[in-house]
């Protein structure tokens, strides 16, 4: 007997677990590092601790979002698509009307005044802040930011977007200060110039007041692409840019081959949501205006108001709510498919 046989036997006497037997041999099976330990059978698979865990579980935790997604749009946005189709005061119950309210909203001079002059805030808001913000971006990024650091290039791109977290009341009280036709900066500035003639009331005259609101809203806007085309050029390797300089492509030529191209998606973004908030905008209107003098500065969102709160032809207001909402939609499924399209287009080649 040998002594493997012999500890074998003490452990059956001993009552303890022997190794199990080779089959064809009369050996004891041993661990892969020959250590005699007896292997240990296999833990079930652990359990999450976390509840609802499994494939269906998590939906469970999007109810919240969801509650509150109902709440705050879903039901405002199919109560007023209803009150579009009834003539209601906000006193009296709303009583159906069909289509009358949609076929005055069609022959309302008005309401399609205030969609003109929402074209012109969408030059004011997404053409220009669009073309200016590549520009700025690319010189802080390909410049200033090589020339003189990064540094001076984050300060500027901070003091751009300075107006985007301005409250828009604080906002409107600079503006207007700075507009104001009697001792006001502007006219003051150009009488000290010897440009007195130039003096005007900027914005309650129906000649400039569209003008000026669109100047305003190019100052409040330009921040905004700046900062989402300067981080869209992170991504952009440098040795592209050095590779061009090297070939002879000037500052123009790099930015049109290089910059544009790759940072395609987020000019996307840049214009898509740019246009929306062209045709929402509001505060600034309200706060300056009140859509005057006359009709030379209303848009859609503040003529709904209007007819909403001081006209209290709350049926009339949310049509004119829906219209501009509908609008909206057809815009936003438009420019995603043109990507859609132009992404596809580009794999393909």
């Amino acid at each position: 007997m040998t002594s493997v046989d012999t500890k074998e036997a003490q452990r059956a006497q001993e009552g303890r677990p022997t190794s199990p037997a080779l089959p064809g041999s009369g050996r004891p099976r041993r661990g892969a590092g020959d250590s005699g330990r007896v292997a240990r059978p296999a833990l079930p698979p652990e359990e999450s601790l976390l509840p609802g865990s499994g494939r269906r579980g998590f939906w469970l935790y999007l109810i919240p979002g969801f509650v509150l997604f109902t709440v705050v749009v879903l039901v405002p946005l199919v109560w007023n698509v209803y009150l579009s189709f009834t003539d209601y005061r906000g006193i009296r119950p709303p009583t159906w009307a069909g289509l009358d309210n949609w076929r005055e909203l069609m022959s309302d001079e008005r309401f399609w005044t205030s969609f003109q002059n929402s074209v012109f805030l969408i030059i004011a808001m997404v053409v220009v802040p669009t073309l200016l913000g590549l520009l700025l971006a690319a010189m802080l990024f390909d410049l200033i930011g090589r020339k003189f650091g990064g540094r001076l290039a984050s300060f500027l791109r901070a003091t751009y977007y300075l107006p985007q977290i301005l409250p828009v009341a604080i906002a409107a009280i600079v503006i207007g200060w700075i507009l104001r036709p009697e001792n006001g900066a502007l006219n003051t500035v150009l009488e000290a110039v010897g440009l007195g003639a130039l003096q005007h009331n900027w914005l309650g005259s129906p000649d400039t007041a569209l003008l000026s609101i669109m100047v305003v809203m190019v100052w409040v806007q330009l921040g905004y692409p700046v900062v989402i085309f300067m981080a869209a050029l992170q991504r952009v390797d440098p040795e592209l840019y050095e590779a061009a300089e090297l070939d002879g492509a000037g500052w123009f030529q790099r930015f049109r081959a290089i910059t544009v191209s790759i940072i395609r998606p987020e000019i996307f973004v840049v214009v898509l949501t740019c246009t929306i908030a062209a045709l929402k905008v509001f505060g600034p209107i309200y706060a300056l205006t009140r859509g005057g003098p006359g009709d030379s500065t209303i848009v859609p969102s503040y003529y709904a108001y209007s007819e909403f709160f001081q006209s209290q032809q709350v049926g009339y207001g949310a049509t004119i709510a829906t219209a501009l909402t509908l609008v909206i939609v057809v815009i936003t499924v438009f420019f995603i498919k043109a990507q859609n399209r132009a992404e596809r287009a580009e794999r393909g080649r």
